[in-house]
């Protein structure tokens, strides 16, 4: 969420908004333990897959904290689009009617970026300092990450970078670590969640998603303790290339 399509810097972040204050938290250090580290799960409903012209039509979110999933944070956000559903409803089943009193992402992202920000103390960030920016977590964090940096560009002009842990991306590490050849579907969140013998949920039901991208996190990050021998720190888990 930190550089524009042609690669050069942002514009200033418009200050007194939501995104300022995302702008003015640290960023957790790399080498902070993961138990003290606050992530939230995201997952978005869309029209589509391209950011440039296709809308999000739900999130859903949920924080990750002390190794576990924290319920009593669990947020869906349904999002009315400026255009139509289209054909993505078969998919989600948001169609243009149960979306035509919902909230448009201008009244929605400001719920979204207050809910990236730390509630606990963070070693190595001073606490008088604004608190840190929580870790977005997603299962194929690409979309979830696009799709907000393009959302804050149409809201406020610009947007700022994210720590980002893809669940997917995990599930490639502990595939080859196991020395399993990456079959098409095997990283899938339902195939990953089967892996770990986890319940099977609803798919496309945004905030059912966050919640399984959460658990499947837990479950992943207790496997890759026991391939390292060692309790994980943020930079075992931390996808750089989506910041």
């Amino acid at each position: 969420m930190g550089t524009s399509a042609a690669g050069g810097r942002e514009p200033v972040v418009p200050p007194g908004t939501p995104l300022a204050d995302l702008a003015a938290a640290a960023v957790v250090p790399a080498d902070t333990p993961l138990e003290r580290v606050e992530l939230l799960a995201i997952d978005l409903e869309t029209t589509g897959l391209d950011p440039r012209k296709d809308e999000v039509l739900s999130v859903g979110m949920v924080v990750v904290r002390g190794g576990q999933v924290h319920l009593g944070t669990a947020r869906h956000l349904p999002v009315r689009p400026r255009g139509q559903v289209g054909d993505s409803a078969v998919v989600h089943g948001l169609t243009d009617d149960a979306l035509a009193q919902a909230p448009t992402m201008e009244q929605v992202l400001p719920e979204v970026l207050a809910a990236l920000l730390h509630e606990t103390p963070v070693p190595g960030v001073p606490q008088d300092a604004p608190p840190p920016r929580r870790v977005l977590l997603a299962h194929f964090a690409e979309v979830e990450a696009t799709f907000l940096a393009a959302a804050c560009r149409q809201v406020y002009g610009t947007a700022v970078g994210m720590p980002v842990v893809d669940t997917l991306q995990i599930a490639r590490r502990l595939l080859r670590a196991q020395h399993h050849e990456l079959q098409a579907g095997t990283v899938r969140l339902d195939a990953c969640r089967r892996r770990h013998g986890l319940p099977r949920y609803r798919a496309h039901s945004a905030l059912t998603d966050a919640v399984a991208c959460a658990e499947l996190f837990l479950a992943q990050t207790a496997a890759l303790e026991q391939v390292r021998g060692r309790a994980l720190i943020l930079r075992d888990v931390l996808e750089r290339r989506l910041r």
